[in-house]
């Protein structure tokens, strides 16, 4: 009985790690994803690094804020795309989780097979590159911009719920204008609908197969899950942005 006992307990802890197959890509491309894209770590440096280099073009600063964001999707795309493609290619493994590759025999198995390029550990990067700066464009142009125009509070309360209010409309108007290119990538990196068939090769063609087969709306599957993580979880990141970088420069001053 006993034996019986412990190997259900066996299966049913397997199908429970099912459901975080590839999780290891993601969490080795949360570091270098973060310090490209936030300033939790580097006080939003590639955005800002764009933002001085545009500052020797004299554009206006609502559109320094939105092309300087898009430099910076950019730059997150290229170094993110390969995890996404393991973690992608993993989840879509129906194994048990105990008889599936890890991530790196994954990313060995790939580049041995299709090789770097865009139809190996590359692939999908042109939808990524749409996903991230499409994103990125919107949602740092977007949360400047308002927050130069809305005023300020002197209560600190209400500023909060100001910033976080902007922050919280940029990750949704965000995510909304990009799922496209989010839905377009997730086929191309995903297993093709045909083995040995490739259906999706590009983002653009992409979009138009999936229009003319599923109809327009189906470049917003998953819109709703995609605007409850990103929405708050945009606003988060721009206070921790916003707070901790005051408290930097008040450091800095009174030294």
């Amino acid at each position: 009985m006993g034996g019986k006992h412990e190997l259900g307990v066996c299966t049913q802890l397997q199908r429970l790690l099912g459901f975080y197959k590839g999780i290891l890509p993601p969490v080795l491309a949360e570091t270098p994803k973060r310090a490209v894209k936030s300033n939790f770590y580097l006080q939003f440096f590639t955005f800002e690094q764009y933002k001085k280099l545009l500052g020797y073009a004299s554009l206006p600063p609502g559109l320094a804020f939105a092309v300087a964001g898009l430099g910076s999707g950019l730059t997150e795309a290229v170094v993110v795309n390969p995890f996404e493609v393991v973690k992608v290619t993993l989840q879509a493994n129906q194994n048990a989780f105990a008889e599936q590759p890890s991530s790196f025999v994954q990313a060995r198995q790939i580049i041995k097979t299709d090789g770097l390029g865009f139809q190996g550990l590359n692939k999908g990067l042109t939808a990524t590159l749409g996903r991230h700066g499409v994103f990125n464009m919107v949602y740092f142009g977007f949360y400047f911009n308002m927050k130069n125009i809305l005023p300020v509070n002197k209560d600190p309360n209400l500023e909060f719920l100001r910033k976080f209010g902007i922050g919280l409309v940029s990750g949704t108007i965000a995510s909304i204008i990009n799922i496209p290119f989010d839905v377009a990538k997730s086929r191309i990196q995903a297993p093709q609908p045909v083995p040995g068939e490739i259906k999706y090769r590009t983002c653009f063609k992409t979009m138009a197969t999936v229009i003319k087969e599923e109809g327009f709306l189906a470049l917003y599957k998953g819109l709703l899950p995609k605007i409850m993580r990103l929405g708050p979880g945009g606003a988060v990141m721009l206070l921790v942005y916003e707070y901790v970088y005051a408290w930097l420069q008040d450091t800095v001053n009174h030294k």
